[in-house]
């Protein structure tokens, strides 16, 4: 069975690049451009892995983040930040909220596919 990865962001041509990369890498993909039906799908616990964009409709990653890490259901969640918003503020808050890999836009293919699959196999039965 495919892992599922859930990917929160609004920007239609990080979706389409994400989408070919890691389906071509084998994950089954799921997409919210909201902060709202991000968090609210994430919540269910269907997902294997997050990729949380900050800036988002709605509520922003690092709201959504801080609700998924307090929430015993999806605590464990493994979460990729992937964000155009690279200062060391920005990573700092990502890492104190419990991010498990902050990366920046733009990302190299290679690297964030390589990513997902590392934090897809802690959740690997």
């Amino acid at each position: 069975m495919k892992q599922r990865i859930l990917l929160a962001e609004d920007e239609p041509n990080i979706v389409e690049s994400l989408r070919f990369l890691l389906e071509r890498a084998g994950f089954d993909l799921a997409v919210e451009n909201n902060g709202h039906e991000a968090l609210s799908a994430a919540l269910d616990g269907s997902f294997d892995l997050l990729i949380l964009d900050v800036m988002l409709p709605g509520i922003d990653g690092y709201e959504i983040l801080r609700q998924l890490r307090a929430d015993q259901r999806v605590h464990d969640l493994p979460v990729l930040m992937l964000t155009a918003k690279g200062q060391r503020e920005d990573r700092e808050r990502a890492m104190d909220g419990g991010v498990d890999v902050f990366m920046t836009k733009p990302f190299a293919n290679a690297e964030i596919v390589s990513a997902v699959r590392e934090l897809a196999q802690r959740t690997k039965p």
